[in-house]
């Protein structure tokens, strides 16, 4: 689950893809297997030798360079240069897979099967040969260690049909981890329980970046046998001794890694081409106004700026700085409404009475539909974001695949709140009011102004409507929401992979990840939803996702935020930055790898 804290990748707050079947496919058997082939070669002979240094400065640390548990932004904006998948994105395509350690893959058996070829001559930053023992380590160890702190169940969910490891499900034995993964020769073969459309996908996350087994085992990682594997099922490996000492097949590897600083060095046997940029210093500066400064100075190439606010006030046509805007938003946020509230901290006196709200007070559907109604996303679109996005009407990114463009997102109606509030509760709503504590992020402006805005309204429906605002600390937020005692919160997931069934599933399954913490479900949602993911074909998979939006905008669970396109701010002398080459699903600022750049 990718829950973003503040400084991490995916529940809340920082920077996982399609049914593949069709853009993948370059030519389709009588035997109903897909094979894609690559069309990529290797141009490690280049003579022209990396030269310079690449200063980024964040405010976050580094928690962890091995890729078996890195699941935050900060972590795998390094790990993904450090190492590779068997697979990638092909531009910046939400779409399009093209081979990277693997030269070619076939489908077989429905989607039950596949077969990777993988790729000749390529080496370990030890010096170590890649070969596919590499590959079936790296996918064992995953789903043997798969902790909370990973994102490892989604491998786990396609590879042994549970999300769980071997402690929590008794199902998942050695006989089933090894016979998910194994090599024939140096051919990686997977085996699944049923189809999973999203599976390729999953494969180009770089937590599944293929790790050098020779290497782990030497410096003490999991041995990689039965007799072991056991003792590793749920092992914290955050700051493992491969996170320390990592060695993968990327184009750049690691110098020195200390709290406040990571160096990356171009590897010179790389099997692509050469990086540009021969060093990479990235470094932790938690005080905005010295990132800042380094930056206008040139002491910097990328910051952690602050956001569009802060780029616009401070940075917009100042000598040296390019700003690159309307970057494609791959995170989907709303205010989720807790249909049965546990504990009386949000719920005041428990009653109708004008003092509080029973704890099944959103369990009446238009009390959730007049909330919504009630928002105002047009003044939120320009106070918080500057007049930049839209309007969603599905908790799924309009960049992804599967998001229906044609369905109208729900308006701003204070006439149509009033009218459901009238009706909510037999009157008892209209007649009584009532108070709900809300919370939203300490410290978060835009949380804070959403909530505002939201209060506002609500209150001036009725002068028997209170909406009190709580700040809390992001930690209290995550608990309260786990145990139920939220009343309303402002949340939001960036993806793990980028198929529609990570958001979809996420948000609107009753047993994805938000949906048993505010106790809504719908039949028919949850049958549309599994019906999508047992099913590889696009068009019938999209269909689908309409059902489920427009069904969705009736039962009113969340309070849609609006898209947010991003804005990069980056030294002008910095090449290989563009809407054409952002992508991202990529960790990095830029969209990109850090060989993908140049410095002029």
């Amino acid at each position: 689950m990718t829950l973003l804290k503040p400084s991490s990748k995916r529940v809340l707050s920082a920077i996982a893809l399609t049914t593949l079947t069709l853009s993948l496919a370059a030519c389709k058997n009588d035997t109903a297997s897909t094979t894609t082939t690559d069309t990529t070669t290797s141009d490690s002979s280049s003579s022209v030798e990396p030269t310079g240094v690449l200063v980024i400065q964040e405010s976050a640390d580094v928690p962890t360079l091995d890729p078996g548990t890195t699941y935050d932004t900060a972590s795998g904006q390094v790990v993904e240069n450090l190492y590779e998948t068997l697979v990638t994105y092909k531009g910046n395509s939400l779409s399009e897979l093209k081979p990277l350690l693997a030269t070619e893959w076939q489908e077989d058996n429905g989607g039950t099967g596949y077969r990777f070829t993988l790729r000749d001559g390529v080496k370990f930053h030890t010096g170590n040969p890649f070969e596919c023992k590499d590959a079936e380590y790296t996918f064992r160890r995953n789903l043997v260690t798969n902790t909370s702190d990973s994102g490892n169940w989604f491998l786990s969910e396609s590879l042994l049909g549970t999300q769980s490891n071997a402690n929590d499900d008794k199902g998942v034995t050695w006989a089933k981890i090894t016979d998910a993964v194994k090599c024939d020769g140096q051919t990686l073969v997977f085996k699944l329980p049923k189809a999973d459309p999203a599976f390729l996908a999953k494969l180009a996350y770089i937590g599944q970046g293929i790790v050098d087994s020779e290497h782990a085992k030497k410096i003490g990682e999991w041995d990689g046998t039965e007799a072991t594997w056991k003792a590793a099922v749920g092992k914290d490996i955050t700051g493992s001794p491969l996170s320390q000492d990592p060695s993968g097949t990327g184009a750049y590897k690691l110098l020195d890694k200390t709290a406040t600083a990571v160096t990356a060095t171009a590897f010179p046997d790389y099997w692509g081409q050469k990086p540009s940029i021969k060093d990479v210093i990235l470094q932790k500066i938690p005080e905005q106004a010295a990132r800042l400064q380094a930056f206008e100075k040139g002491d910097a190439d990328i910051v952690e700026t602050g956001g569009r606010s802060i780029i616009e006030a401070q940075l917009t046509d100042k000598p040296g700085i390019a700003i690159l805007d309307d970057l494609p938003s791959t995170s989907a946020f709303g205010i989720s409404m807790n249909q049965k509230i546990s504990g009386k901290g949000a719920t005041g006196s428990g009653k109708l009475d004008g003092q509080g709200i029973p704890a099944n007070f959103f369990s009446d559907a238009d009390v959730r539909r007049g909330f919504v109604a009630a928002f105002n996303t047009p003044q939120y679109i320009e106070d918080v974001q500057k007049g930049k996005g839209e309007a969603l009407n599905f908790l799924l990114p309009t960049s992804f695949p599967g998001y229906d463009t044609s369905i109208d997102a729900a308006k701003y109606d204070i006439d149509a709140a009033t009218e459901y509030f009238k009706k909510a509760w037999d009157g008892q709503v209209w007649d009584k009011g009532f108070t709900v504590n809300v919370s939203y992020r300490a410290g978060s402006a835009t949380a804070q102004t959403g909530m505002e805005i939201l209060k506002k309204n609500i209150e001036t429906i009725n002068p028997k409507f209170r909406v009190n605002i709580v700040a809390k600390e992001w930690s209290q937020i995550i608990k309260g929401s786990n145990q139920g005692s939220e009343a309303m919160v402002m949340t939001g997931w960036a993806p793990d992979y980028a198929d529609p069934d990570n958001f979809v599933y996420t948000f609107y399954d009753s047993k994805g990840y938000y949906n048993p913490r505010i106790n809504a479900k719908d039949e028919q949602i949850d049958t549309w939803i599994g019906e999508a993911r047992s099913i590889t074909d696009t068009e019938k998979r999209n269909a689908l996702y309409s059902d489920i939006a427009k069904r969705a905008i009736d039962q009113a669970w969340y309070i849609n935020m609006p898209n947010q396109p991003g804005v990069l701010a980056y030294r002008d002398n910095l090449q290989g930055i563009s809407l054409d080459t952002f992508n991202p699903m990529i960790s990095f600022a830029t969209g990109t790898l850090w060989k993908d750049l140049s410095k002029s």
